[in-house]
């Protein structure tokens, strides 16, 4: 099977694609579905959406731009759903740099939104009134049940000018719209939001977002863009493990730890610690040192492109060439930097060439409601090095050829939210932000593949509006932070992928496996459709690898999900960190099937008086729910289409826990479950073959000895009615549902030993690992 995104990104390596003509297609001659009059915002001639809409607000129906370089198909799609979406604009007496408008107001209606509750992170929020919304948020998704639907809106990019909604009194929802300079002001806008209505929640993310893609031709959908190598990968990030003390001795032993317990990394993250920076004062080309904990860094900026001393006094010739020549597993070599270079830039005094100037950060207005943030704090006081825009692109050359020239592959680029608070003397936030992006992209075309590049801290609609065009994989959460609440983590990565999915792929960050809550976090990275990665710290008491292998191949890679995980339905407007009652579930899916994640996360959320997240301690409690085959939208599966497979509709289901099997149907009744407070369940769902002439039934689960189990089932192949083969890779305890016991079955030329449940139909026997296959055997079944 080709990878996701394959077909359309093997054309696709450079940054810059000539706009096209949008075809001119007979209209369909079909109305808006929304109308603003008397006040009123409808949605298909009926519902009202918001009322008391102040008299300077208009709407004016989607169109399709006369250019635009989105691939013909998207503009396609686009304009067969035209008539679903439109923009909202109003205009004022003033021109400002900073206004605030109503949209209208909304009352005992659900929503589910997005808002930054830091500069860089966004995480989830529900509730029933514009007044519940939380600052600075980003969209909100609210339910029409009276017509079937869902309607979106979405703050986003007009000009220079950068929105947000915010909650109003009364159920008022307010827009904020900003430039970040008072030099560059406005009074009048046009499509400052979107709006647009579907009667499914995912596709109503996927056509708002192309619809945006098309309309503000500013950034990619995800499915125009390659994946970097990491994304089915397995590997190491220093991050946790040593924090600032990172060095070649730390990294190596690292690495050999791993590979000593059977899992070599493919990709290694040297992060925060590895550059050369310094304090203002201090003598300009030497490097601060004896650096131990996060947080005493972000005073410094960058003084050289190199690598500090610690890393330049290596003895053994080019570290990084020696670290892959003695792992030959290892792939990927990432290395950390700031979107500024370092956390406060770049030193002028150093760097000369790149005309840079220390500049106050300030911090936006719609900031004020989020959450104390220490790196902002550090970032206030010495302001930001911050390289001339027009030496942008000269910058991340630099830096990033002399990486790649060392054999550095790709970088983790952290603090992208800073240019939001250093542009007053550089057209606003708007203006410096394309002009900072334009040189990274160029930059990762040139040096990085155009794919290798991590981005973190980047969780606000500029940079998916604008920073998108070549970054194709991003955080969807805050930090692993081993000390806090786990269930804030898996509620940050869900619902952020929601849009976040639309243009990047979501990566949900790395995690410890000797935590007390590993296999928590273990079970939702095996099926988010992301890379896996660790942040263990150092030593033989360090690493569960009976649980590594649950996620890992012996060659460093993982049983990858071909689709990024969402929350189900019934998980979308509700609040399943402190109601009591809710159950997170996910879901996403494999070749041969779907997969469900069920997590118990009550117990600590967002406090919207203190603007913090704290403890629930009431909510740690069970919690109940049901999985249903119908849980998982199989519309959205990538493959649906150009599957080959023909299925009789029912599904086996696999619970992971228990180890136990079951058949479901859409007309089945929901499984019950209860999760104990910080527990999880993973449930496999494999349509089930019926085989012609022998009229055998049977689903194949994998490898069990997985999480993804169903991940492991490479290919499938039904030959006349008595024999199925089937690729699997890895190793370990091969499972199916067969409805009859096989004549005979075998992996490889091998006749293998089976054991067959006839009360359960249990197939399984053992897959050994084939080394000069690249662990994958071919296993018969003759019936």
């Amino acid at each position: 099977m080709a990878p996701l995104n394959e077909s359309l990104a093997t054309t696709i390596d450079a940054i810059e694609t000539k706009p096209i003509a949008v075809p001119k297609l007979k209209p369909r001659l079909q109305e808006n579905c929304f109308n603003l009059s008397q006040g009123i915002l409808r949605a298909k001639h009926s519902s009202p959406i918001l009322s008391d809409v102040p008299q300077n607000l208009t709407f004016t129906p989607f169109a399709t731009p006369s250019s635009t370089d989105a691939p013909f198909q998207t503009i396609l799609r686009v304009q067969a759903n035209a008539h679903k979406g439109g923009f909202l604009g109003f205009t004022k007496d003033s021109p400002s740099d900073l206004l605030t408008n109503s949209l209208g107001r909304f009352e005992d209606r659900e929503f589910l939104s997005v808002f930054r509750f830091k500069m860089w992170w966004s995480t989830a929020w529900v509730g029933q009134s514009g007044s519940d919304l939380q600052a600075e948020t980003q969209w909100v998704m609210l339910k029409v049940p009276e017509i079937d639907s869902y309607v979106a809106i979405i703050p986003i990019i007009e000009g220079s000018f950068r929105a947000a909604l915010h909650p109003g009194e009364n159920g008022n929802v307010l827009i904020s719209v900003e430039s970040g300079s008072t030099q560059v002001k406005e009074s009048s806008f046009k499509a400052i939001a979107y709006v647009h209505v579907c009667d499914n929640p995912y596709n109503l993310m996927r056509e708002a977002f192309s619809a945006l893609r098309v309309h503000m031709n500013t950034f990619k959908l995800l499915e125009e863009k390659k994946l970097p190598t990491i994304v089915d990968k397995f590997g190491w990030c220093t991050w946790d493990a040593c924090y600032l003390t990172v060095d070649p001795a730390t990294v190596w032993t690292g690495v050999k730890e791993f590979e000593d317990g059977g899992v070599c990394p493919k990709f290694v993250i040297i992060d925060d610690g590895w550059q050369s920076i310094s304090f203002d004062g201090g003598e300009p080309g030497k490097d601060a040192e004896n650096l131990v904990l996060g947080g005493e860094q972000m005073t410094a900026r960058l003084h050289s492109f190199k690598e500090c001393k610690k890393f330049r006094n290596y003895k053994g010739g080019s570290f990084i060439e020696d670290l892959r020549s003695r792992f030959k597993n290892l792939d990927g070599i990432y290395v950390w930097h700031a979107l500024c270079g370092a956390w406060n830039g770049v030193r002028p005094e150093t760097l000369t060439h790149l005309e840079s100037k220390v500049v106050p950060f300030d911090i936006s207005p719609g900031l004020d409601a989020s959450m104390t943030d220490l790196a902002v704090d550090r970032i206030v006081e010495a302001g930001i090095g911050l390289v001339h825009p027009s030496k942008a692109h000269e910058f991340y050359d630099s830096m990033h050829s002399y990486l790649a020239s060392v054999g550095v592959t790709g970088a983790k680029i952290d603090v992208f939210q800073t240019l939001e608070s250093v542009a007053e003397e550089h057209g606003g936030r708007v203006e410096l932000a394309k002009t900072y992006y334009d040189g990274l992209t160029k930059s990762m075309v040139k040096n990085f593949n155009g794919t290798e590049i991590i981005a973190s801290m980047q969780q606000c609609n500029e940079f998916f509006f604008l920073a998108t065009k070549q970054i194709s994989i991003g955080r969807v959460g805050d930090d692993f932070w081993w000390q806090d609440p786990h269930g804030l983590h898996m509620i940050h990565c869900s619902y952020n992928s929601l849009w976040m999915g639309q243009m990047i792929q979501p990566d949900w960050d790395m995690f410890q496996s000797d935590h007390v809550c590993a296999e928590y976090h273990a079970a939702s990275r095996a099926i988010s459709g992301g890379p896996v990665y660790l942040s263990d710290h150092l030593g033989e008491g360090s690493h569960n690898f009976e649980l590594i292998k649950k996620l890992a191949f012996f060659d460093g890679t993982v049983p990858r999900c071909i689709h990024y995980a969402l929350p189900t339905r019934d998980s979308l407007f509700k609040n399943p960190l402190f109601d009591k009652e809710s159950i997170l579930k996910i879901f996403n899916f494999n070749k041969f099937g779907g997969v469900i994640g069920a997590f118990n996360c009550q117990g600590a959320g967002w406090s919207p008086k203190e603007h913090r997240f704290k403890g629930y301690k009431e909510c740690y409690m069970s919690v109940s729910g049901t999985i249903h085959v119908s849980d998982i939208e199989w519309d959205q599966n990538p493959e649906a289409e150009r599957s080959e497979v023909i299925y009789s509709g029912d599904y086996l289901v696999y619970k992971n826990q228990s180890e136990e099997i079951l058949f479901m149907n859409s007309k089945s009744d929901a499984m019950e479950i209860t999760l104990k407070p910080s527990s999880f369940d993973l449930f496999s769902f494999v349509p089930v073959t019926e085989l012609g002439s022998s009229g055998v039934r049977f689903a194949p689960l994998g490898l069990i000895n997985m999480f993804n189990c169903v991940g492991t089932v490479q290919e499938m192949e039904v030959n006349g009615g008595n024999s199925i083969l089937i690729d699997v890779k890895g190793e370990g305890s091969f499972m199916a549902y067969s409805s009859s016991a096989p004549e005979k079955c075998y992996v490889g030329d091998k006749e293998a030993e089976f054991k067959w449940e006839e009360e359960t139909g249990k197939l399984s026997f053992y897959v050994p690992w084939v080394e000069e296959a690249g662990g994958i055997s071919r296993l018969s079944f003759t019936f």
